[in-house]
């Protein structure tokens, strides 16, 4: 009994240091502005510095047959505070559809590949579901060759505008967009 007494509390240890990790690498670092970018680009707009409580997170690809009921869960997970859905297409219908959801969580829609910085800046986790599913006939290498520029272009976007952010990609061919 104290030998499990003392289980469970190494447990909680463990857990707690996990988390204590995890909220490190939200906080800003020193530097105040991202060299060469605009004042409205700046670690001023990002949450980890103190705004509203609960994480920011930017589903990029919000529009397709993933991203639609992903963004659903996360406006419905009371840890989320801001949502900004980004895709090429649909992505304004899809955020009208999901703001009617009775949850504390703020949306925002962003159309076009000119609005990706403003979908991005200060978010904590960025979800990738862009990407175009796999057709009939259509090899790994072919799927890969499509997803891969997508996720460049996306990633890319996450290194200028927030990149602290935690990544969660899920475009096809996973092992090899990563």
């Amino acid at each position: 009994s104290s030998n499990s007494r003392r289980i469970k509390m190494q447990s909680t240890s463990n857990a707690n240091q996990r988390i204590a990790r995890i909220a490190a690498h939200l906080l800003p670092p020193n530097s105040q502005m991202m060299e060469g970018r605009s004042s409205n680009l700046g670690w001023e707009n990002c949450r980890a510095k103190g705004a509203s409580p609960g994480f920011k997170v930017a589903i990029l690809g919000a529009a397709g047959g993933i991203g639609q009921p992903l963004s659903m869960l996360m406006k419905m997970n009371p840890l989320v505070s801001v949502l900004h859905l980004y895709d090429v297409v649909n992505t304004l219908g899809v955020t009208a559809d999901i703001s009617h959801m009775d949850t504390g969580a703020v949306v925002r829609g962003f159309l076009g590949k000119e609005k990706l910085d403003e979908a991005l800046i200060g978010m904590d986790l960025v979800i990738i579901p862009a990407g175009v599913p796999r057709k009939p006939g259509m090899t790994r290498d072919d799927l890969f060759n499509i997803n891969a520029g997508i996720v460049k272009t996306l990633c890319e976007g996450i290194a200028r505008c927030c990149p602290r952010a935690i990544v969660n990609l899920i475009s096809n061919p996973v092992n090899s967009t990563v």
